[in-house]
C-alpha cells in the first residue's frame, strides 16, 4: 500500500458483480459526520495551528476497521421531530443542503449535532440563541449521553429537558459524499465543520472508536501519504480541502459557504479487462481491477 487509502478484499467481486447487472443496489442511508476544530493550544504551530479531532475505528470492526474518520452516524427518524433551534432556518439548510424537504435539513443537521454529542461529548447547543454549554460532564450528562445512544431519549426530548436550543449557526456544510453502489452497507454523508466551544472538551465516548487525537488536517494528510494512517477516500479529502483553509476554526468555518456540495459518488466501469473505480473530481483514489482475477485487491 503506498498511502493510507482504505480498499476492502471483497471490493473487486462487487464491483465485477455491479458491472455484470448481478448486483442488487442498497438504497443509501442519510448520515451527518462533523469536523470538529481548535486552535493549538500550545501555540506550538502559531497561525497554522489549528488542528481536527479524530477517532480511530476499532482494529476488530469488519467495516473500515482501523481507519481514521471523525465523529457521526446515521439520521435517527426523530432527528426530524421539532426541536429548539437557532441560527439558520430548516428552510434555509434544505436549500445548502440540497434536500426538498427543511424536515429532512432538520434531521440532517440534528443528527450532526447528536451524534457530535454521543461520539465526542461535544454539544453545540446552548440555553439561548447567542450561548453554548461551557461542561457537558457530569453523571448526570453522561446518563442523557447513553441513552441518546441506546435511542431511549429523542433528541428534540433532551433540549427540551434541559432548556436548551439547537445552534444550527455553529455548523458550517462542507462536502457530501455517498457509499460506491457496490457496497452492502451505504450512506449519503454530509459532512460539516465547526468550532469547538468554549470551555468544552472532547473524549472518546464512541464504542466504535479505539482512540482520538487533535491533530493538524495538514499532518494527517502527511500520515495518509506515508501510509502510516488509513483513511477512507471522504475522509482524506475533506481533510485535503480542509487544509487550505485551516489556519483558525474561524476562517475554515467563513470557508464553508463557498464549498461545493454537489454529491460525490464512486463510478466503475468496464474498459478491456478491467474494471476501473474512480470519484469524480478525485483522482487520486482511482483504481484499476482486473476482470480477469476471481478476487484480490485492485492492480497497480
Amino acid at each position: 500500500m503506498s498511502n493510507g487509502q482504505w480498499y476492502p478484499p471483497e471490493w473487486p467481486d462487487r464491483i465485477r458483480a455491479l458491472a455484470d447487472g448481478s448486483l442488487a443496489v442498497v438504497p443509501p442511508k442519510r448520515a451527518a459526520t462533523v469536523m470538529l476544530l481548535r486552535d493549538d493550544a500550545h501555540g506550538t504551530h502559531g497561525a497554522e495551528g489549528t488542528q481536527v479531532h479524530m477517532l480511530r475505528r476499532r482494529t476488530s470492526m469488519a467495516f473500515a476497521g482501523g481507519a481514521y474518520a471523525y465523529p457521526g452516524g446515521g439520521v435517527d427518524p426523530r432527528d426530524r421531530t421539532p426541536v429548539r433551534w437557532a441560527g439558520p432556518s430548516p428552510a434555509d439548510w434544505a436549500a445548502r443542503l440540497g434536500v426538498a424537504d427543511p424536515a429532512e435539513a432538520q434531521a440532517v443537521v440534528c443528527a450532526a449535532v447528536r451524534e457530535t454529542y454521543e461520539e465526542a461529548g461535544v454539544l453545540l447547543a446552548g440555553p439561548t440563541a447567542g450561548s453554548v454549554v461551557a461542561d457537558t460532564t457530569g453523571d448526570d450528562w453522561e446518563a442523557d449521553r447513553a441513552a441518546l445512544v441506546a435511542r431511549e431519549l429523542a433528541f428534540a426530548e433532551f433540549l427540551d429537558r434541559r432548556g436548551l436550543v439547537l445552534r444550527s449557526d455553529l455548523l458550517g456544510a462542507w462536502a457530501r459524499w455517498i457509499t460506491p453502489e457496490f457496497e452492502p452497507r451505504r450512506y449519503d454523508t454530509w459532512f460539516f465543520v465547526a468550532a469547538l466551544p468554549e470551555g468544552q472538551r472532547t473524549r472518546n465516548a464512541s464504542t466504535e472508536a479505539d482512540r482520538t487525537v487533535w491533530i493538524r488536517p495538514a499532518d494527517a494528510a502527511a500520515g495518509y501519504d506515508r501510509g502510516e494512517l488509513l483513511m477512507m477516500p471522504p475522509t482524506i479529502a475533506t481533510l485535503r480541502a480542509l487544509a487550505r483553509y485551516a489556519t483558525t476554526p474561524a476562517a475554515a468555518l467563513a470557508a464553508a459557504r463557498d464549498q461545493d456540495l454537489t454529491p460525490v459518488l464512486a463510478e466503475a466501469r468496464l474498459e478491456g479487462d478491467q474494471v476501473i473505480l474512480s470519484w469524480p473530481g478525485h483522482d487520486e483514489f482511482t483504481k484499476r481491477v482486473s476482470t480477469q482475477t476471481p478476487t484480490g485487491g485492485p492492480s497497480a
